[in-house]
């Protein structure tokens, strides 16, 4: 049985999400309203740019401690970087604290590696200031040596964590893809971040992703290191812990 230490530990990790392609500003604060409120405060809460002032007025409120992501050339990796940059400076102004931009998968998949390298360092010098998640789509990628090498990219741009997926394409987070991402950021040469994204639906699959990241990090796992993105596992999560 997971103690409740562990519980607790994993509520710091999570970015509570929700990236609903239908929802307007009602859907938006209807959802909000739903969510449990934890005397510790989640990690952050990830919503598309438009519902930024909503969602920061709920965390004042509601989750005082949390960051307030929004994501960028989402879901399909292929905005041009003048648009990306556009955006970047509005999720700022709006009030993000944190960005989480699609890699130009579709590029590195091509093999042009240095323009994937020249796209990633323009978005960390727009987003200077902010934690930068860098999803690299790992259920699109088709090799390990692809999967490795977006990580390495991630890494050399100088983004705050590597994350794996939109949760818009077929297959999300997979402890493989989690364990090949973990050894490139364990053998880095500064501190990286991971967070686990794509169809993370229980407490049972985050804790293993946390005992993994442990495991080949050999770092306690905490916000600064390692984010569960998830839409559902909150309420599941407090009714564990009796929030």
């Amino acid at each position: 049985m997971t103690s409740p230490q562990r519980l607790l530990q994993l509520l710091t990790l999570l970015d509570v999400t929700r990236l609903q392609e239908v929802d307007d500003e009602y859907h938006l604060q209807d959802w909000l309203s739903t969510l449990p409120v934890t005397s510790i405060p989640v990690a952050a809460f990830c919503v598309y740019p438009s519902f930024l002032r909503i969602t920061e007025e709920f965390i004042r409120l509601h989750a005082p401690g949390a960051a307030l992501a929004t994501v960028v050339n989402f879901p399909d990796g292929n905005q041009s970087l003048t648009t990306v940059l556009a955006d970047i400076t509005a999720a700022l102004a709006n009030g993000a604290n944190e960005i989480d931009c699609v890699m130009p998968y579709h590029t590195l998949l091509a093999g042009d590696e240095r323009a994937v390298l020249a796209f990633l360092s323009a978005v960390r010098q727009a987003s200077s200031g902010a934690c930068l998640k860098i999803i690299i789509e790992s259920g699109e990628l088709l090799t390990a040596q692809q999967t490795t090498k977006a990580t390495e990219l991630v890494i050399a741009c100088g983004a705050e964590f590597v994350k794996t997926s939109t949760g818009k394409v077929p297959v999300g987070v997979t402890l493989e893809a989690a364990r090949i991402i973990l050894t490139s950021i364990a053998a880095a040469d500064r501190p990286i971040g991971f967070k686990a994204s794509g169809g993370v639906k229980t407490v049972a699959q985050a804790l293993d992703l946390m005992d993994l990241y442990e495991n080949i990090t050999g770092k306690s796992a905490t916000p600064a290191n390692l984010r569960i993105g998830a839409s559902t596992l909150l309420t599941e999560l407090c009714q564990q812990l009796t929030c």
